[in-house]
């Protein structure tokens, strides 16, 4: 009885090893999918890197702009200068009708992870949801500008949707631009370019993954 005891012991062992030979290893994490595109300006090219996974609407609405060539001819027009290395460049249509696509619904840091850290891309709103064309590129550290949800009122921030891969000298330089000490309505008066920085093309380079 021992004996067959025995026996059966090394023949489940030698399935435990055999099962812990044979088993498959996770394979690398999948990064989420992004698509860059090359903003040519005036001052030089900034090529972005836009969330499509984990900012798929407010991607899609960006692209959608590029695909259309509708952000070609725009301009940068704002410069917000907190301080030395810290604002942000505001850009897009300005709101023009004649151009505009319905406005896309809001994605917050909250949901998709990403912050309005230097170099993130988020959408210009009013109210959550009004967002259109218009963006803007953070200069520094602007995470003050991500979701809040234990503050009061408007507490969703604006909607980070992907980053500078080349050219933050190019961004850099635009914020440093001369800016009109009159133009400007409320808190953007002191902050319009003088003179713009025009956008001449906005075109896709290629899908990663």
């Amino acid at each position: 009885m021992l004996k067959r005891f025995a026996t059966l012991a090394i023949l489940l062992l030698g399935i435990g090893t055999a099962t812990a030979q044979t088993a498959v290893a996770p394979g690398p994490a999948i990064p989420p999918a992004t698509v860059r595109v090359v903003l040519t300006t005036s001052e030089g090219p900034i090529t972005l890197e836009l969330e499509k996974d984990r900012a798929p609407k407010t991607t899609a609405n960006f692209l959608r702009y590029v695909d259309t060539k509708r952000f070609d001819g725009t301009t940068f027009y704002r410069a917000m200068k907190l301080q030395p290395e810290l604002g942000l460049i505001q850009g897009g249509l300005r709101n023009d009708p004649r151009k505009l696509f319905p406005p896309v619904p809001h994605e917050p840091t909250t949901q998709t992870g990403l912050s309005n850290k230097d170099g993130a891309i988020s959408m210009a709103r009013d109210k959550p949801g009004s967002a259109t064309a218009d963006f803007f590129i953070a200069i520094g550290d602007l995470s003050s500008l991500d979701a809040k949800p234990d503050q009061p009122g408007d507490n969703l921030g604006f909607a980070a949707f992907g980053h500078v891969v080349e050219g933050m000298d190019v961004v850099r330089r635009i914020g440093t631009a001369p800016t009109s000490p009159t133009e400007g309505e409320g808190a953007m008066k002191g902050q319009m370019l003088a003179p713009t920085i025009r956008i001449i093309t906005a075109r896709r380079v290629a899908d990663i993954r």
